[in-house]
């Protein structure tokens, strides 16, 4: 039986099985090793400052980020990290040791929380949320020590769906809402860590009852591009689902990417990863995918609960190989 977590509404399907996805055209990589350490470099932390109010369900919704900034000389690269959490909830706190390590070498790491299910919101709300927050951030530049000019996005699982959907609109300016249109929201380099990409597809390398569940009306996926009371399935509206695609947008001028997923992952199928890479390097975007071998979704004690199993799943994101990755790919293309 498919296993869910609830949010109180609505929930989460965890499949029980995960067929292997085509791994040729990835670099595999075993996630174990030695954790990260931090405290190594003094940061000043700026914590819940209100970047945006936007009108949602009839109401202002006051959105906020954490920022980190290293006490160092100089303007520096700028990373917004886009949190996980389904679609249904949007921490800014959350992964803080994650988040500290990447600031620790030079880079201002803004945290931000967007609108989710629960404040009546689709994917085009949290795109607008996320651009939003970039463009707060270079209109504020100076204060927070930022060069405008390098940014990048980082988001974990929902976060990294939105990371994917805000590199490949950088210039649609359509997806801009709110205050501070004066400013940019493009980025120069994304971070996709196992984020979904085609909606339709999230529960396609699981069991028959998760892609059940996930093809549901009711369905996260459904609720986040439709909006709620929904009578048929996402994979019913194609106009809809391709518009909430970030494969769709992908063009040459696409920033390079990054992108990570589990062999494992029991909540986002790894294959959804590989479409938005193979669809990147088609148009000739520089991407790399990474697969961890052995690894579950991040973030499972949030989700399911602080057993065992999923602190150790949760640490093998958390290694200096894995992070040491990321903050690779940070240096080759914003530099530190």
């Amino acid at each position: 039986m498919v296993q869910t977590h609830d949010f109180s509404r609505p929930s989460i399907p965890y499949a029980t099985t995960v067929a292997g996805s085509d791994n040729s055209t990835s670099i595999v990589i075993d996630p174990t090793g030695p954790q990260i350490q931090c405290g190594q470099t003094q940061l000043t932390t700026y914590r819940n400052v209100v970047y945006s109010a936007l009108a949602t369900a009839g109401q202002q919704v006051p959105l906020v980020m954490d920022i980190q900034v290293p006490t160092t000389t100089g303007r520096k690269p700028l990373v917004v990290y886009v949190p996980g959490g389904g679609f249904v909830i949007a921490d800014p706190a959350g992964h803080l040791e994650q988040r500290t390590y990447v600031a620790e070498q030079g880079y201002v790491v803004a945290s931000i929380q967007y609108r989710t299910i629960l404040d009546g919101a689709t994917y085009s709300d949290g795109l607008a949320d996320v651009k939003s927050a970039i463009r707060y951030l270079r209109a504020h530049a100076g204060r927070y020590g930022i060069d405008p000019g390098k940014v990048a996005v980082w988001g974990q699982s929902a976060g990294g769906y939105l990371a994917a959907m805000t590199g490949v609109t950088g210039h649609r300016r359509e997806s801009d809402a709110g205050v501070g249109l004066d400013q940019s929201s493009a980025v120069q380099a994304v971070i996709d860590q196992f984020g979904p990409s085609d909606l339709t597809k999230i529960a396609a390398d699981f069991d028959p009852e998760a892609q059940a569940a996930w093809a549901s009306p009711t369905s996260i996926t459904t609720q986040y591009v439709l909006g709620p009371g929904r009578t048929k399935p996402l994979a019913q509206e194609p106009a809809a689902a391709a518009a909430a695609n970030p494969i769709t947008y992908v063009d040459s001028s696409a920033p390079p990417f990054v992108l990570f997923h589990g062999s494992e992952d029991h909540l986002v199928s790894p294959s959804q990863t590989l479409l938005l890479c193979d669809a990147l390097r088609a148009k000739g975007v520089d991407s790399t995918r990474y697969v961890l071998k052995g690894a579950n979704h991040d973030g499972l004690t949030a989700i399911l609960g602080d057993t065992p199993a999923n602190i150790k799943a949760d640490q093998l994101w958390s290694t200096q190989k894995v992070m040491g990755e990321i903050v690779s790919f940070l240096r080759k293309h914003l530099g530190s």
